[in-house]
């Protein structure tokens, strides 16, 4: 049975939720490569890769002293040279017929490189950089976890073309709960820590709901009793599939859960690379999917918001999401796809 490749960054989670929605549906053919994967990947197979970050360096430091074709190259890190390593033997022994690399400029070179076809997932955001542009040209396909009417505006052309989009990538389940009275605070895996006080300001504003947060917050120093702040949470699901309403960043697999479920959302992009976050936050609010909120809001507005978030066509979510898309993910990379890659010409 060919084998395919799947290459998991590990920075937040949504790129393992990704790649355990499409490799759930024949586990035996695919192997997840990455870091940190151990007691996570289920009955999906997996090849643990050494970590590529230096001790006291965040992850991004390394760019300004990259070439231009190049994200996150940075000299002399063992950990680079031994990941790489372990990749190309893998490469040379399992003769993929495709990687699937989501996401990493660096991993698709060098799957190109060793005469291994890529399908290159492309994320939201400012990404015209000459190293994506590099890794969308070498890859054969590009898959994006998004509805089209999502992307950029900017995104040139040709790409748009070489892209296959695949919407409601996502485990969860469509449900949507009559008379659920909880707002969810949501704080993904790779986010900055949200202000304790600022949340439980907002549950003495709105005392008709019960407040929770799941992930990084801090505890206020005085929290109201319409207020549980759980911190990490392993049934992220279940808790956006109980609430009433979502507020949380723009991450991909936080909008997918929230399109899975129909529930109003707040959306309060966070810094990331490329302006992903914020890219997609104005396209929700441009489409009538989400409320944006550019900061966190003062006490006194949140009755304001939280109308606003109610009045929203929950349509206008259900014309974003696909309730399939992992499943036809699945179909396009496995389904002759992959085996024709082989034999295409450059």
């Amino acid at each position: 049975m060919p084998a395919i490749g799947y290459y998991v960054h590990h920075h937040g989670r949504g790129h393992l939720a990704r790649a355990m929605a499409i490799a759930s549906h024949q586990p035996e053919r695919f192997r997840l490569l990455g870091t940190g994967l151990a007691g996570l990947t289920g009955e999906i197979p997996y090849l643990e890769l050494s970590t590529d970050l230096p001790d006291a360096t965040t992850y991004f430091d390394a760019y300004a002293a990259c070439p231009g074709n190049l994200h996150y190259a940075p000299l002399g890190n063992t950990g680079i040279r031994s990941r790489m390593a372990t990749l190309a033997g893998w490469i040379a022994q399992a003769k993929p017929d495709l990687i699937v690399c989501d996401v990493s400029v660096e991993v698709a070179m060098l799957a190109r490189l060793t005469a291994t076809p890529t399908a290159y997932v492309r994320l939201n955001g400012e990404r015209t950089d000459p190293a994506h542009l590099e890794a969308f040209r070498s890859a054969k396909t590009l898959l994006a976890p998004f509805h089209p009417a999502l992307d950029d505006p900017e995104t040139p052309a040709w790409v748009r073309r070489k892209t296959a989009y695949f919407p409601g990538i996502t485990t969860i389940k469509s449900n949507r709960p009559l008379a659920a009275n909880i707002i969810l605070v949501v704080n993904g895996a790779g986010g900055e820590m949200l202000c304790g006080e600022g949340i439980a300001a907002a549950a003495r504003a709105v005392p008709r709901y019960r407040w929770r947060t799941i992930g990084a917050a801090s505890a206020p120093a005085s929290a109201p009793e319409n207020l549980t702040m759980r911190g990490w949470s392993s049934d992220a699901e279940a808790e956006i599939s109980n609430a009433a309403i979502i507020i949380g960043g723009a991450g991909d697999g936080l909008v997918s859960a929230v399109f899975a479920t129909g529930k109003p959302f707040l959306c309060l992009p966070q810094a990331r690379p490329f302006n992903e976050q914020v890219l997609k936050a104005k396209r929700l609010q441009a489409l009538g999917a989400a409320i944006l909120l550019e900061t966190w809001p003062r006490a006194t507005e949140w009755p304001g918001f939280i109308d606003l978030a109610l009045a929203l066509e929950p349509t206008r979510l259900a014309a974003l999401h696909d309730p399939e898309g992992a499943k036809k993910a699945f179909e396009f990379l496995t389904s002759g796809f992959s085996a024709d890659l082989l034999k295409c010409q450059d």
